[in-house]
């Protein structure tokens, strides 16, 4: 369905393509897209709402999602990333509401986060990249293998995934307003949907010989 806005999930996926060639990256913007898609759907429930205003609410979140990094390969210090990007989509008409949630995913960017949209996709943007990176030193390199328990384990590794800010999941949570263990379990369980997309639906561990 085409978002009475004017833009798509479709416009959105092709515009990150043109920007971003890393397999990784392309990767880790679905694994944030799955997360704040399944927010999405929680909060268009929540708000009640239903028809196409609800399939228009998730498909912001689910673009959101998508191109929060998508300048990042090209401009990747932080005096370009994320604001090259919204340039970008200022340029091509991209809502206010997008553009404001990716520019306040960077923490230094000095935008606030206030909308459910700006909150959800900060909270949701390292700890993709975390479960991605705990998903893939299982032995079966496998989303589903992945347990709340062993993340936070994980999270107290700092050798473990060293690229990944805690602090910025944790305060994420906080600014979301949902308890840590509820929040990784939530994106676990969309991410595990979502697998064979994201590159995580992993193979037994001891398959037969």
């Amino acid at each position: 369905m085409s978002n009475p806005n004017g833009y798509s999930r479709e416009r959105a996926w092709s515009l990150l393509n043109e920007h971003t060639q890393s397999i990784s990256l392309l990767k880790h913007a679905l694994a944030v897209e799955t997360c704040v898609h399944a927010y999405g759907e929680r909060e268009a429930d929540a708000q009640g709402l239903t028809g196409e205003v609800r399939a228009a609410f998730i498909e912001q979140y689910s673009v959101t999602g998508l191109l929060h990094d998508f300048d990042y390969e090209k401009h990747p210090s932080q005096q370009e990333h994320p604001f090259v990007g919204n340039k970008i989509l200022t340029d091509q008409g991209w809502p206010e509401e997008i553009r404001t949630a990716i520019l306040g995913h960077a923490e230094y960017s000095g935008v606030p986060r206030v909308t459910h949209l700006d909150k959800t996709l900060f909270a949701c943007d390292e700890l993709a990249g975390f479960l991605t990176a705990c998903s893939l030193v299982k032995p079966t390199k496998s989303i589903h293998d992945v347990e709340v328990a062993g993340v936070r384990k994980k999270m107290k590794d700092k050798a473990f995934a060293k690229g990944v800010h805690r602090e910025d999941i944790i305060k994420g949570t906080e600014e979301l307003g949902v308890p840590l263990d509820d929040h990784i379990a939530f994106c676990i369980a969309a991410m595990q949907k979502n697998a064979d997309t994201l590159g995580l639906e992993g193979s037994s561990a001891n398959p037969p010989a």
